[in-house]
């Protein structure tokens, strides 16, 4: 191999790592921002759990064979017979696309990972063959998810916490009524998230599943969990022993309360009877002790609805690190493309002596593993940045709120994927967290990180371009 494809072929590899590390420190926090937002788990935790679920996605079903140029926005015809230029513009496209994401992570802006690869892909297309180069209405669908992505799965979590209150949290008893449901939802949320993993997360695995045989295997994986589900909430407790308490100060027995009743209404029958001289003193005492029982009533109620509230958010902790840690997954198995397909395609070019160029190209395994670790330190190191943005900056979260944002996102996933609507997991999830914040009022969303956010959105894709040009020419210089 000649030492100028030999130079090309490392930088590929470190270009290529550099951007993985750019998705882990960015993408992959969008996974786990509401579970690390909500409490449900710690940021160490959240880190291990993703490493392990977004290199598994990665290795394990990420694709084997790679587009040459992603999403078809140049045509790799545009490069027969000039390999150099080929390869020299896809090193331009990673190098740009991680630097974009690097400065994003370190704003704490969760982009899109895609549309940061797409961006720069579209820069070096233009600087080689021109603006007629690019595919514009390749470009013109890409620019439409950042409406549909957030605007769907925005709307689905509002909906889905507007539901959560109607009929759980404004209910006498929400830890019943939450008891109630639970298998219902355990069924509908494994139903939805096994249809985001069969469409979204295996579908490199070549499964070849259409949607009935899907709907199937969904509707069957969503019995046995609600099946489960039931028999581990039927051996919960009404009220844990803890939740009990013996200082009287604090909470009121409800046997109090019932004596307290019952005396008003033997205080009341006598002050009827009574003589005029002793009514005014039975006033004083009736009025007493129907404060004292207003007290105890509403210091019982407190203690129980916050005990019970409490309880029920514990419910929800698991399943909404289930459904982070699915989206995890299917991330790794999709979005890991955005690094090591230009990385496979330099490296294929570059094996075969610049002579062909592929419109697909095979992607070797310890390319995929490279790509999942590049994802793994990523995030390990610079995650924590959009993980705080995602689970603090926007609203305040709790399990069950994060757990409608994520659930949200993937039925959003599932329903734009058979749709063919062009959609961003990045923006999916931060229109989902938007939603649930928009269900507690107005008042609840920081709309000034909101429209930080929005905006580096729309300057993601020229971004990328401008840098790939810049990087691009540079690169020229040095090997041409």
């Amino acid at each position: 191999m000649e030492t100028q494809f030999l130079i090309i072929l490392v930088l590929a590899i470190i270009f290529g790592l550099y951007m993985a590390w750019g998705i882990g420190a960015n993408d992959v926090a969008n996974a786990m921002g509401t579970s690390v937002g909500s409490g449900a788990l710690t940021i160490r935790r959240a880190v291990i759990l993703a490493a392990i679920l977004e290199f598994s996605g990665a290795f394990l079903a990420g694709s084997h064979v790679s587009e040459t140029v992603r999403k078809g926005i140049v045509d790799p015809a545009l490069f027969a017979g000039d390999g150099l230029s080929f390869m020299l513009g896809m090193l331009a496209a990673l190098l740009a696309a991680g630097v974009w994401l690097q400065f994003a992570s370190l704003k704490g802006w969760p982009v899109s990972t895609t549309h940061s690869i797409v961006g720069a892909v579209i820069g070096f297309g233009v600087a080689y063959g021109g603006i007629s180069a690019v595919h514009w209405d390749m470009v013109g669908q890409i620019a439409l998810s950042w409406i549909v992505s957030p605007l769907l799965s925005g709307i689905i979590s509002y909906l889905i916490f507007r539901l959560l209150l109607r009929h759980i949290f404004f209910k006498h008893h929400p830890l019943r009524a939450a008891k109630k449901l639970a298998p219902y939802i355990v069924f509908t949320v494994f139903a939805i998230l096994s249809l985001a993993l069969v469409f979204k997360g295996l579908k490199n695995l070549n499964l070849d599943l259409n949607l009935p045989e899907a709907l199937v295997v969904a509707m069957g994986v969503g019995l046995l969990a609600s099946l489960i589900s039931l028999w581990l909430v039927s051996l919960m407790p009404d009220q844990e022993g803890e939740d009990k308490q013996d200082d009287q100060e604090a909470v009121t027995d409800p046997s109090v309360v019932k004596a307290l009743e019952k005396a008003i209404k033997h205080l009341e029958r006598v002050h009827s009877t009574a003589p005029k001289r002793m009514k005014r003193e039975l006033s004083d005492t009736l009025d007493e002790v129907k404060r004292l029982r207003f007290e105890s009533q509403r210091k019982y109620e407190f203690h129980t609805n916050t005990v019970e509230y409490q309880r029920v958010e514990k419910l929800f902790v698991y399943l909404q690190i289930l459904s982070a840690s699915l989206v995890a997954f299917a991330h790794g198995a999709n979005d890991v493309a955005n690094a090591i397909g230009p990385m496979s395609a330099v490296i294929s070019v570059a094996m075969a002596g610049g002579a062909s160029i592929a419109a697909e190209s095979p992607v070797p395994l310890w390319v995929l593993g490279l790509g999942g670790i590049g994802i793994v330190i990523g995030l390990a190191t610079w995650g924590w940045r959009v993980m705080e943005t995602i689970g603090h900056k926007i609203t305040q979260l709790t399990p069950t709120r994060g757990f409608c944002a994520e659930f949200g996102a993937a039925t959003t996933i599932v329903i734009a994927t058979k749709l063919g609507l062009p959609i961003s997991t990045t923006h999916t999830l931060v229109g989902a967290v938007l939603g649930v914040g928009l269900a507690r009022g107005i008042g609840a969303v920081n709309f000034s990180i909101v429209r930080e956010i929005i905006i580096s959105w729309v300057i993601t894709i020229p971004a990328g371009a401008a840098l790939a040009i810049a990087f691009f020419y540079g690169l020229r210089l040095f090997f041409m």
